[in-house]
């Protein structure tokens, strides 16, 4: 078992224990999606197939809040929010802005990127190199500013 899933199974005992049904649900619907995924694939799930899978979560749970807010339904977009934190705990350091900008620049001078042609190139070295440490959409932003 991967270190992440066994970090996020303990803490799945751990709501239980302290009786905190929102984090409990949360982190049981995550320890959910793990499960089928192993089964679907008959595998084993690493800590990076772990992290993809929390980011996922994550990117639907703000598209999900977004909607909400848009429809006035406040209650809905602070679950939303609160399960985001949670799923947020098991996520590695999240990347600074500068720190960001210098990966990309490095990325681009290595792949001889010169224009927004190559930006697809860009993008798939940067998936692996930056997965669940940024939010890709801003990566995504950044890159195609730089190569323009």
């Amino acid at each position: 078992m991967s270190a992440l899933k066994q970090k996020i199974t303990d803490a799945v005992k751990d709501a239980m224990r302290a009786q905190l049904k929102d984090r409990l649900g949360t982190l049981r619907m995550a320890t959910a999606a793990f499960k089928q995924k192993e089964v679907d694939e008959r595998i084993e799930l690493t800590d990076a197939q772990v992290v993809d899978i929390l980011v996922k979560m994550i990117k639907q749970r703000k598209e999900a809040s977004a909607q909400f807010l848009a429809a006035g339904r406040q209650e809905l977009v602070d679950k939303e929010q609160s399960e985001i934190m949670v799923l947020e705990e098991f996520l590695p350091q999240q990347l600074s802005e500068p720190d960001i900008q210098t990966e990309i620049k490095e990325v681009i001078a290595a792949l001889g990127a010169a224009s927004v042609k190559d930006m697809g190139k860009v993008m798939a070295e940067l998936k692996h190199l930056f997965a669940g440490r940024a939010d890709m959409a801003v990566v995504g932003q950044q890159v195609k500013q730089l190569l323009s």
